[in-house]
């Protein structure tokens, strides 16, 4: 008997082939992701020649306008009638649009103005990331539908951070290594434009094959997914529902913790070619190399989460590998800015770092499996207090908070940069070093905060193991009773 055959509930395990094709499609969210994260706002700044604070503004008013379309698209996506049901619709419709905007944001047009550069920087990164949205909402919310098990989620979104993080990293480490490496003209090659473009023809294919390969392969689980109401769909409607997921305390207490762990993710991500090429003067060559001690990061991080899920509840260990994670990202900055760290020139500093950022990488991704198994169980919760499931919508929301707070994290990397005077254009080891000292002195406790503020309000979570079976228990007696003809305001006492 195949373990993808329906189970009571939902709660079945799946097959590998299941897994794979589900966590393959993230890698178009992960080229996006890093791309985003770790190129753009140093491209923009440093190579087309915009004020830092500028883009980081720009970067952040694209992210935020996008932002309120992920509602929407959770909506819309939670209410689709079709042959190929809910879902799929979308991931197919947004493949060629995702690879087409990708290649748009690293052209830009020479010889505009800057507020014209700035115009079109804004424009179309709204338009990446509102189709890339199209795609991942629904995709997101497959993780919720095609399985109710409470490990058996976290397993599944294993595999979607491992794809997510792969294939970010393989987009970085092809142009860091191959698009991005030293010529005559660019001794530096972080600041080598057609490196950039390069990377975007490069990403919008890997972002094409990857939403393809998982729509396909995920094809065949339609007949297993749920069905969309029969009601009919109206603004008010939506209205209404996007504003009652605010009324579940458990989805708002990690909603909040979002933004604080959000935040924090996009500031790290938007500094880290600047302490990499400024800070611990690093070459090419080297960063490159940081992309191996992420994946092996992300592998460790697919190898534990599911381990740990099993045998602890999900929310204390977030709760704890959260802070320990950023005290291995801050940690070797602090013991700089102290006196108490190797220089630059140390044969012991590449070493360090790398495994500094294996840690920070592996035990923050293995959090953020756990925290997204987290808000998969929310659905249920909800479903048992409303009566509606709305996979799409608390996926959509979550989104919500990383790319509106991502973008405040990106926004106040370009403040950090600003205020601290550092110059555009700069070559490794050009800049005065009470600047590169600034740079940490800032960043370094404002991380400390955004991430322990995210471990503290976790604290307000309450769906455990034992919490989530008996709502999955009520939902089977609720259905058992529907079946059986019971009226529907019958269901809302086994709440």
């Amino acid at each position: 008997m195949s373990t993808d055959a329906p189970a009571q509930a939902g709660a079945r395990r799946l097959s590998f082939s299941t897994r794979f094709f589900y966590g393959f499609g993230s890698v178009a969210f992960g080229v996006k992701d890093n791309g985003f994260s770790y190129f753009l706002a140093f491209f923009y700044a440093q190579v087309v020649g915009l004020p830092a604070q500028t883009v980081g503004l720009a970067i952040m008013v694209a992210l935020l306008l996008d932002a309120f379309i992920d509602p929407i698209v959770g909506q819309l996506s939670d209410n689709t009638r079709s042959k190929w049901g809910r879902r799929h619709p979308w991931m197919y419709a947004a493949a060629i649009p995702v690879g087409l905007s990708y290649i748009l944001i690293w052209n830009p047009p020479t010889g505009w103005s800057q507020p014209a550069q700035v115009a079109y920087l804004v424009a179309v990164a709204v338009l990446i990331r509102s189709f890339i949205s199209c795609y991942e909402i629904p995709s997101a919310a497959l993780a919720a539908e095609l399985t109710t098990e409470y490990d058996e989620r976290t397993r599944l979104l294993s595999y979607r951070y491992l794809f997510g993080w792969g294939g970010g990293l393989v987009a970085y480490a092809v142009t860091t290594a191959v698009f991005l490496k030293p010529t005559a003209e660019y001794p530096a090659g972080q600041l080598n434009p057609e490196g950039y473009a390069q990377h975007g023809l490069f990403g919008a294919g890997l972002m094409l094959l990857a939403i393809l390969v998982t729509s396909l392969g995920t094809h065949r689980q339609i007949p297993h997914l749920r069905s969309p109401p029969s009601e009919r769909i109206t603004f008010g409607r939506l209205a209404r529902e996007m504003v009652g997921t605010l009324n579940n305390r458990n989805f708002l207490m990690i909603l909040a913790a979002g933004f604080f762990l959000y935040a924090g993710i996009g500031l790290g991500f938007a500094t880290t070619l600047y302490f990499s090429t400024y800070f611990w003067e690093f070459s090419t060559g080297e960063i490159a190399l940081f992309g191996v001690s992420s994946l092996l990061a992300a592998i460790m991080a697919f190898i534990v989460a599911p381990r740990l899920a099993r045998r602890f509840e999900k929310k204390p260990v977030a709760m704890v590998l959260i802070p320990t994670g950023v005290a291995f990202g801050v940690g070797p900055i602090i013991l700089r800015l102290l006196g108490a760290f190797p220089s630059n020139d140390s044969p012991l500093i590449f070493a360090t770092i790398f495994v500094t950022n294996l840690l920070y990488v592996g035990i923050g991704v293995t959090a953020n499996i756990l925290f997204s198994s987290m808000i998969a169980d929310v659905v249920e919760d909800a479903e048992l207090k409303t009566g509606r499931r709305q996979e799409g919508l608390f996926f959509a929301a979550i989104a919500f908070a990383n790319k509106s707070t991502t973008g405040l994290g990106i926004f106040a990397a370009g403040l950090i940069v600003s205020a601290v005077k550092f110059p555009t254009g700069a070559k490794p080891g050009s800049v005065p070093e009470e600047i590169v000292r600034g740079l940490g002195l800032i960043y370094a406790p404002t991380q400390v905060v955004l991430y322990g503020t995210a471990a503290l309000l976790l604290m307000g979570y309450g769906i455990s193991r034992a919490s989530h079976m008996e709502t999955l228990r009520k939902l089977a007696a609720a259905a058992d009773l529907a079946q059986e003809g019971e009226p529907a305001s019958s269901k809302s006492g086994l709440a």
